[in-house]
């Protein structure tokens, strides 16, 4: 069976506040199929050596909050209207939030690219989001994020 697959990136780099969890990026399902979360990307644009590490979550949250509107691209499949929507820059948090993975990463001009295998990706289920969390505990830095997902 052939599947489509979609990416979604800030419009805008995000800015992250010392010791403040922000959802920069969230992918949210329609009423008629949920997500699956084929991995991700996160750049940092810190430069001071003493700036501690992000945690980065992703987050699976049942309510939305408040945040910029964004653009979903398909990437690959056949050409179906999608359904998904996008924010970024939330600056009222979404709520119902179970977190699914945590790790650190420097801010220092630090990358991350994650990939899940088959089999061990991430999914929400219909009306639900999924996004990246992001909290600098002491340092204000900038995040770029991209994710990407397929129907399930």
């Amino acid at each position: 069976m052939s599947k489509a697959g979609y990416s979604a990136a800030v419009g805008a780099a995000v800015a992250l506040v010392g010791a403040t969890p922000k959802t920069v990026l969230a992918v949210i399902a329609p009423a008629s199929f949920g997500i699956d979360l084929l991995g991700y990307e996160i750049g940092f644009d810190g430069v001071t050596a003493t700036d501690k590490a992000v945690l980065v979550e992703i987050v699976k949250y049942t309510a939305d909050g408040t945040g910029t509107a964004g653009t979903v691209v398909q990437n690959y499949g056949r050409t179906i209207t999608a359904g998904f929507t996008t924010k970024y820059n939330y600056s009222a948090e979404p709520t119902g939030g179970v977190v699914l993975s945590r790790k650190s990463l420097t801010p220092i001009g630090g990358l991350i690219i994650e990939r899940f295998p088959e089999g061990q990706t991430f999914d929400c289920a219909v009306s639900e989001l999924i996004g990246l969390r992001l909290t600098a505990p002491t340092n204000a830095v900038n995040a770029n994020p991209t994710m990407f997902f397929e129907r399930c």
